[in-house]
């Protein structure tokens, strides 16, 4: 079988999802993704499966792949924006995913921004670094609240951190569970403007979809939210209206941004927000951490051999 894999994460690091997919005997073909339509348009109908990231999986990639030998497609990693499920579905090309892997790894980098930016440990070290000695004056986390849009996997375990931080957290999700909420110490907002009003910190942790497609825009940000919020991003950057975020941090309405994800990635040089001093941003690593890059590794190579194999009930809850 010919397998087209393009995920740098799977590839940069080492451990058992390597051995996992070595052992299959599959013809692999490796690129650095994410890649383009315009990338994959000429190459994809001459594989069997795809094992991918954030590549452009659009209608006409999926065509062309079906019209060819296209027949399976392992998305590593939780987010499925960047590909047709729909036409998928249409053409008979099941996509599996791999939901329940990286939300320690996410959480974790929720607060290693959020500790950076309080207490000024960015701009600290590059200090230091070449031999100053300025000393900035930060803030406690500790009795802040912080509002949390969607609440699975990713959202519950930040807001398991949040607490412990001594943070009042409030919630807004769609499926809310309302008895682990309460039963926790947070609290639950009826929608995302009623969380954005009176919240001190806001991360996002949904998809993107026509919903929530810059659900961080001009109106909220002029209109609704607290002068001085700290807005983090570790979900997909067009959650943000960009612009929107550079009105507010040139109108002290907003604090902070600090973002793993980008509308476009790799950043430009010329990005709107490069060179900010209260922007923070890293290069979509949140999940990019030996353990989790190993358990996205290994599931997305099992949905793959059960794929290949007709095991559909060993695959079936990865299901897209």
């Amino acid at each position: 079988m010919k397998l087209l894999l393009t995920t740098t994460s799977f590839q940069d690091t080492p451990g058992s999802h390597h051995e996992l997919l070595s052992r299959q005997g599959y013809n692999i073909t490796i690129c650095s993704g994410p890649l383009t339509e315009t990338e994959l348009l000429p190459i994809i109908a001459q594989y069997d499966a795809l094992l991918c990231g954030d590549d452009e999986i659009t209608a006409a990639v999926l065509q062309k792949g079906k019209e060819g030998s296209l027949q399976y497609i392992s998305k590593y990693g939780v987010g499925l924006d960047k590909i047709d499920v729909i036409k998928a579905k249409e053409l008979g090309i099941p996509v599996a995913f791999c939901p329940g892997v990286n939300q320690v790894s996410v959480a974790e980098h929720v607060f290693a921004l959020l500790l950076s930016f309080a207490k000024n440990i960015h701009l600290e070290y590059n200090i230091t670094k070449v031999g100053g000695w300025k000393k900035y004056i930060g803030h406690e986390l500790s009795g802040k609240k912080i509002g949390i849009m969607g609440f699975g996997a990713i959202g519950k375990e930040v807001a398991k951190r949040a607490y412990a931080f001594g943070m009042k957290v409030i919630i807004t999700t769609s499926h809310p569970d309302v008895d682990y909420i309460n039963g926790n110490g947070y609290f639950l907002a009826k929608n995302f403007t009623e969380l954005a009003a009176q919240v001190d910190i806001i991360t996002l942790h949904v998809p993107l979809n026509a919903q929530t497609e810059e659900i961080i825009n001009d109106a909220l940000i002029m209109n609704v939210v607290k002068k001085g919020v700290i807005i983090i991003n570790t979900a997909r950057g067009r959650l943000v209206n960009t612009t929107a975020i550079k009105r507010g941090l040139d109108n002290n309405i907003i604090a902070g941004y600090l973002t793993d994800v980008l509308d476009i990635e790799p950043m430009p040089e010329n990005y709107l927000l490069k060179d900010i001093a209260n922007v923070l941003i890293t290069p979509h690593i949140g999940s990019r951490t030996y353990e989790s890059v190993e358990r996205q590794g290994v599931r997305s190579v099992e949905n793959l051999i059960n794929m290949v194999s007709g095991n559909f009930e060993a695959y079936r809850e990865y299901l897209a």
